[in-house]
């Protein structure tokens, strides 16, 4: 049987499988993903391969891509400017708490950049799990920001390691400046074009819709979003990630399904099989290393300890039997961890058993904190009931 066809077959059966066996264990299907993906790697049902990687990429994006589906940015411009400047100071927290822990203990100064990191990805699937309550959003507008910070530190890091401290990196920071003044100047382009014809709208996405022109018009700024970022030597999932906040931003009210169907469309296949990607790039033996559990262990205990003592800035918010999920909800950057994590391997700022090390702990977070999440949510039903 030939490599394509077992990672097809084998890939299609943890598709259709891992909700099962979340359902029956009582895990989250994201953790499950990765652990069946590690588990089939290790017995050679996935190898290592092009495509494979390709369609994990694409499916990486797709997940950022339905992060922003998140952001209304009509909504954000409107956001107090007391939650705002709390979002920032939160930043600076996480950045000077890892400033201390990396170099208190001598870790290097990659991490200052990777302790940090915030993507609110995976709150796609906590809003998806436990629908749109408070501290979801309030974990979605601070995240953001995060987010927002967390790329533009992984835009420089990325620089920095491909170009060096030179002209080139200039050049690619003043690009990424540059672009981001574009981006608000489109916005306010398209914000009063549609204010003068909004019928542009029902053009693009008719309510009579047979030939699911939403899906096709959301595909087309989701890969052109992309090509512009790639075409400017820019961090590619950022892109996805405007394109996301784009079309809910002009299109949610108008087809207010379509978020839905874009989330069903990811959910279903592609962005599994990113995270069974991520898993297969785990070597299990790997587990058996001296030290490596304790240092991924020790990753994540900092990682959500920072983000914990961050959140405290929420207590006036959002009381003290639920400012921590804050810190929590944030404290499962998977997609840039990973995406940080590789680039500092390839370009050697870190060595392999720390890379394993950072991998271990992205799958530890997700478990811990989805399941802590799980359990705390429980009992903060049962105290707003009472």
């Amino acid at each position: 049987m030939s490599e394509e066809i077992l990672i097809i077959i084998s890939i299609s059966l943890i598709i259709f499988s891992s909700p099962l066996i979340a359902k029956l264990l009582r895990l989250p299907t994201i953790t499950v993903e990765i652990i069946l993906g590690a588990v089939a790697a290790y017995f050679a049902f996935i190898v290592d391969h092009a495509i494979l990687h390709l369609v994990a990429e694409l499916g990486f994006l797709y997940l950022m891509f339905l992060a922003g589906l998140e952001v209304d940015l009509k909504k954000l411009v409107n956001i107090s400017p007391s939650i705002l400047k709390k979002s920032l100071i939160y930043n600076i927290i996480l950045f000077s708490l890892s400033t201390l822990i990396s170099v208190y203990f001598d870790l290097g100064n990659i991490f200052i950049v990777i302790l940090p990191l915030i993507s609110i990805g995976l709150l796609a699937a906590l809003k998806k799990e436990y629908g749109d309550v408070e501290w979801i959003r309030l974990s979605i507008v601070v995240g953001l920001i995060g987010e927002i910070v967390s790329i533009f530190a992984l835009t420089t890091v990325s620089a920095v390691l491909e170009f060096g401290i030179n002209f080139e990196l200039y050049k690619t920071m003043f690009l990424f400046v540059v672009f981001l003044i574009s981006m608000l100047f489109v916005y306010k382009i398209f914000h009063n074009l549609i204010w003068w014809f909004p019928e542009i709208k029902a053009y693009l996405m008719p309510e009579q819709d047979h030939q699911e022109q939403d899906i096709r018009v959301s595909m087309a700024i989701f890969f052109l979003m992309i090509t512009v970022m790639m075409y400017l030597h820019l961090e590619v999932a950022f892109g996805a990630f405007i394109a996301g906040t784009f079309i809910t931003t002009f299109f949610e009210e108008h087809n207010k399904q379509l978020p839905h169907k874009l989330e069903h469309f990811g959910f279903g296949w592609l962005v599994p099989i990113f995270f069974i990607s991520v898993g297969a790039s785990f070597e299990l033996d790997a587990i058996f290393t001296d030290g490596l559990v304790l240092k991924a262990f020790l990753i994540t205990f900092a990682m959500i300890a920072i983000r914990f003592v961050a959140s405290t800035l929420f207590i006036k918010d959002m009381g003290w039997n639920k400012f921590f999920m804050i810190g929590l909800s944030h404290s499962m950057p998977l997609t840039l961890l990973i995406a940080v994590t590789t680039l500092a391997y390839n370009n050697h700022s870190i060595d392999q058993e720390y890379y394993y090390a950072f991998i271990l702990a992205a799958i530890l977070e997700v478990l811990i904190v989805m399941i802590a999440i799980r359990i705390l949510s429980q009992f903060i039903s049962l105290n707003d009931r009472n």
